[in-house]
C-alpha cells in the first residue's frame, strides 16, 4: 500500500509540473516558472522510472535523480521561483539572457552539488555544509513567499493566501527534515518521507500557479482601471 501512495504522489507531481508548467509559458509567457515546473516534472519522471526498474543505486537514473534534486533545491525552487513570481509582485520582466543565465547557473549548481548526496551530514562536514545551504536558501525563499501570501491577502484573495502559506510551511518542513531528521519509522528507501515530499512539491506547483493567476488578474484589472480613468480625464 505504501508503494502505491508513493507512486501516486510522484504521478501527481509529474502531472502538475508538465500541465501547469506549460500553462505558465503559454498563458503568461513566464519561462522561469514554466521551465522550472517542467524540470520538477522531469525529475519526477526520472524518479518514477528508476523506481519501477528496481531502484538500483548503480543505475544512471540514480545519478540523474541526484542532479535534478540538487538543481531545484539549490536554485530552482529558490532563486528561479522568486524571480518568476516577481513578475506579478514587482512587474519584473527578465531578458532572454537572464532566463538562459539563471538556468545555466542552476545546471552548474546541480552538477556540482549532486556529488554530496548520499553522505551523512551528521558525520561528514562537506555534506553538512551543503545540507545547511539547502535549508538556508529554502528559508530565505519562504520569507519571500510569506510576502507573496501577504500580497494575495491584501488584494482579497484570502484563500489563495492561506493555501500559499500552508504549502510553503509544509515544503519548509520537508526541507528541514530531508537531511537532518529522517523519520524514525521509515524504511531503508525512505518511502514515507519521499511520498510526503513528492505530494508536497506537487501541491506547491498547483497552489502557486493559482496564486500567481490571482495576482496577475488583479494587476491586469488595476491597469485597465487606470487606463480607463486616464482616458476619461483626457
Amino acid at each position: 500500500m505504501k508503494d502505491i501512495f508513493f507512486l501516486l504522489a510522484d504521478v501527481w507531481m509529474i502531472f502538475v509540473g508538465y500541465f501547469f508548467g506549460w500553462r505558465f509559458i503559454r498563458r503568461y509567457g513566464n519561462y522561469l516558472l514554466g521551465l522550472e515546473w517542467m524540470v520538477v516534472a522531469t525529475s519526477g519522471s526520472n524518479f518514477l522510472l528508476w523506481s519501477l526498474l528496481g531502484g538500483s543505486p548503480d543505475s544512471l537514473l540514480y545519478d540523474v535523480a541526484y542532479f535534478f534534486d540538487a538543481f531545484s533545491r539549490s536554485v530552482g525552487i529558490t532563486l528561479i521561483l522568486v524571480m518568476g513570481l516577481m513578475k506579478v509582485t514587482h512587474r519584473y520582466k527578465p531578458t532572454l539572457a537572464v532566463d538562459v543565465g539563471v538556468f545555466a547557473f542552476a545546471t552548474a549548481a546541480g552538477l556540482f552539488l549532486r556529488q554530496f548526496h548520499g553522505e551523512d551530514p551528521r558525520v561528514d562536514d562537506a555534506a553538512f555544509a551543503v545540507s545547511t545551504f539547502y535549508v538556508v536558501v529554502n528559508l530565505v525563499t519562504a520569507v519571500f513567499l510569506a510576502y507573496f501570501a501577504k500580497r494575495l491577502w491584501t488584494i482579497g484573495a484570502k484563500w489563495q493566501a492561506v493555501r500559499t502559506g500552508l504549502v510553503t510551511a509544509a515544503a519548509t518542513t520537508i526541507a528541514i527534515t530531508y537531511d537532518f531528521f529522517p523519520f524514525p519509522f521509515d524504511d531503508a528507501n525512505r518511502t514515507f518521507f519521499y511520498t510526503a515530499a513528492l505530494a508536497t512539491w506537487g501541491t506547491q506547483g498547483f497552489v502557486y500557479f493559482f496564486a500567481y493567476r490571482a495576482l496577475h488578474n488583479h494587476n491586469m484589472a488595476s491597469a485597465a482601471k487606470t487606463t480607463k480613468k486616464a482616458s476619461a480625464s483626457s
